[in-house]
């Protein structure tokens, strides 16, 4: 079909279509008179440029998303507007203090903390693959809205860059790449957020969790000792974590330096070791929660 149709299907103007041409979003035939000839699945792809547009994508992240079958490059952008969002927000509370008199050394202090704590978001979503970037990104950028003030402070958020920048990268087996792709694909941010929330919920009060949620415990610890599991691709991933957590310096690098950066986080911490301390004494055989 020529341009004018196409302009019609996809409420598209002529012009626009032109553009996502030239920027190799579609590739049309082009007829012996020189005229473009669009085809059914040019149509198609114009229709999700359409959407991905009024979303605020930009003609670099569309490319990416058509290119990716597996939808891993949108779910990373869809955190990392999550993350936009929390910083214009942090940027919108800084300009109501401004109005109220707030000293300019002081706003100069937290939009540095912003640019930090967005820049240690970025980097762990980017170092790790996929649904578990996803949710390590989410699960630490909850701590990291607190100022830099201290030596102390900056020297741990140095430390973590330089963990980030040099940690070596995470790469499953094709096979559990497949497995970790179908078995997240529908776990949006929102989800990743809710289990988030939810365990921090169970480690406030980690007597009456374990006494709410025995016989589910009982039933994860009978499941983790099966066979079924232990064959499992799940299992697989989780002996891999483990591994690379130890020999990259995770557990003796990053860890410490989140609980140096961030007080909340250390208050965390404190709590997720008192929660396993009476997880593991009533089930020794569960592994500890994750840090």
């Amino acid at each position: 079909m020529l341009i004018n149709e196409a302009s019609k299907l996809t409420n598209l103007t002529k012009k626009a279509i032109e553009y996502y041409t030239e920027q190799g979003l579609i590739y049309p035939d082009i007829l012996d008179n020189g005229y473009r000839d669009f085809s059914k699945k040019d149509i198609e792809r114009l229709q999700k440029v359409s959407v991905f547009r009024k979303l605020g994508l930009g003609i670099k992240e569309i490319k990416a998303v058509l290119a990716d079958e597996a939808n891993s490059t949108l779910q990373m952008i869809s955190v990392r507007k999550e993350l936009e969002m929390k910083r214009e927000q942090a940027k919108k509370s800084i300009l109501d203090k401004l109005s109220c008199g707030i000293s300019y050394a002081q706003i100069n202090a937290e939009l540095k903390s912003i640019e930090q704590s967005s820049t240690v978001a970025e980097r762990l979503l980017e170092a790790f693959p996929g649904y578990y970037g996803r949710f390590i990104c989410l699960h630490f950028a909850q701590f990291l809205n607190e100022p830099v003030v201290t030596e102390e402070q900056q020297k741990a958020y140095e430390e973590i860059i330089s963990f980030l920048d040099n940690a070596p990268s995470l790469d499953f087996p094709e096979d559990l790449q497949s497995f970790l792709i179908e078995s997240t694909k529908h776990i949006g941010t929102e989800d990743i957020n809710n289990m988030i929330e939810n365990t921090k919920k169970s480690i406030e009060d980690p007597d009456k969790f374990l006494s709410k949620n025995k016989e589910v415990l009982e039933q994860y610890l009978a499941f983790k000792q099966s066979e079924e599991y232990k064959n499992s691709p799940a299992c697989r991933i989780q002996t891999m974590l483990k591994e690379f957590n130890s020999a990259s310096g995770y557990y003796d690098v990053f860890i410490p330096a989140m609980k140096q950066l961030s007080s909340s986080y250390a208050k965390y911490y404190k709590q997720l070791e008192t929660a396993n301390e009476k997880l593991l004494s009533q089930y020794p055989e569960i592994e500890e929660l994750s840090k």
